[in-house]
């Protein structure tokens, strides 16, 4: 698979049709693959919920767009907030295990992925 405009083009359109306003392309080997690996393509307006990750640190890298990474704390304060934009070189973020967070697209935006771990 190549990670290409047209791919790219194909997943934001999939993901502006779709009501959560948002899609993703599974890069797992296999339904077995015991990680998590995807192409998330995410419009303007989506909501992502905050959530954490107990046992796995999670990468995100945007591979076209401009988000926000946003930190809270145990009680849904928010802690901090990264800019992720790719024209800026700001690539994408580690997050900490057990760090509540979510993603907020400023414009249609498509990130990659990685955890231990299956989405659940």
């Amino acid at each position: 698979m190549i990670f290409d405009n047209e791919l790219l083009d194909g997943l934001l359109e999939k993901a502006a049709q779709n009501e959560r306003l948002r899609t993703n392309l599974d890069l797992r080997n296999s339904p077995d693959d015991e990680s998590q690996r995807m192409l998330n393509a995410l419009m303007p307006g989506t909501v992502v919920p905050v959530h954490k990750h107990d046992d796995t640190s999670e990468t995100i890298m945007v591979l076209r767009g401009r988000a926000e990474e946003i930190f809270y704390d145990a009680e849904g304060r928010e802690t901090a907030r990264y800019l992720l934009d790719r024209d800026e070189g700001k690539y994408g973020i580690q997050v900490p295990a057990g760090q509540m967070h979510t993603i907020v697209p400023q414009v249609p935006t498509v990130i990659v992925e990685f955890k231990a771990g299956r989405y659940k």
